[in-house]
């Protein structure tokens, strides 16, 4: 009994979002807190992006708490949830004992129900973990829902965390760093696990190795319309951002020049390592050798 939901522990993970905020109305409450905020446009200074399939952990300079974040969509979600938990743990040792919170922001009440398969997904995931966690923030589902012409909308497409504060808010990102076709790929070619893209301690962030299977058919692919590329590579095809297609051409063109990663992006085996320039605030590629 792991997840304590409104200060009660649970002895089940909540079945469903409806049924978690019906028991438990403080959770509308603090989604309508989240809703009122306006959304910012962040900008790549001082940006660390964490895409679909990875997480990122760290600590505020004054080391005030340890918080990992994660874009979660289904794959590796159990082996995502114990690493983040194992990383904030690693990152606390050593300072007084607070507790453990967990927040969890998107998903919507979409047509194939995929949101709540999810949302039932990652509470599972925490659920099994061998410490209590505090559900402090749910905004998913209906909370997270808003309809336009008869279609179901996200409200929430992205969330900031300030690292210096605690504070999450809803944001937007032009700029998703470096290497974003490159770690696209490797979830569009169906690689399952979430990675862990940085490393505080060094402060770099850390892009593979990792290879993926050539794809089948991406001349074919590239070949088709917009329209087609939509329906056929988004799991919610109605309610993408205008740049989700775009995105997912540049992707496929990258998948097109790199069809052996392993070869062709990461020589000898290395990572891409990228460190902030203490100047401009945004990542610049740089050569760590670990072998010392």
């Amino acid at each position: 009994m792991v997840l304590v939901v409104n200060g009660v522990l649970q002895e089940e993970p909540p079945i469903d979002s409806r049924s978690l905020y019906a028991a438990h109305p403080i959770y509308r409450e603090t989604a309508a807190q989240l809703h009122s905020m306006p959304a910012k446009l962040v900008g790549p200074v001082g940006l660390l992006y964490v895409q679909q399939r990875e997480m990122a952990a760290t600590l505020p300079h004054d080391r005030s708490g340890a918080v990992a974040l994660a874009h979660l969509d289904g794959a590796g979600t159990e082996d995502a949830a114990a690493a983040m938990v194992q990383r904030v743990t690693e990152l606390a040792l050593g300072f007084p004992e607070g507790r453990v919170e967990l927040q969890l922001v998107g998903g919507y009440s979409d047509p194939r129900n995929y949101s709540e398969e999810l949302f039932y997904n990652i509470l599972s995931a925490f659920h099994k973990q061998p410490i209590e966690i505090d559900l402090t923030l749910c905004c998913v589902g209906e909370l997270n829902t808003t309809v336009r012409g008869g279609i179901h909308w996200p409200v929430i497409y992205g969330i900031g965390l300030n690292v210096k504060t605690g504070e999450i808010f809803p944001a937007t990102f032009p700029d998703k760093g470096p290497d974003q076709a490159l770690r696209s790929a490797r979830h569009l070619t169906g690689g399952q696990q979430v990675l862990d893209v940085y490393d505080c301690g060094l402060g770099l962030l850390r892009i593979g190795p990792f290879n993926y299977d050539p794809l089948r058919g991406v001349d074919l692919w590239l070949a088709q319309s917009d329209q087609f590329i939509l329906q056929h590579l988004s799991t919610s095809p109605d309610v993408e951002p205008p740049h989700f297609v775009s995105q997912v051409r540049a992707t496929l063109k990258y998948i097109q020049d790199n069809q052996f990663p392993a070869v062709t992006v990461f020589r000898d085996n290395r990572p891409h390592y990228y460190r902030r320039d203490e100047t401009t605030g945004v990542w610049q590629p740089m050569r760590y050798d670990t072998n010392f």
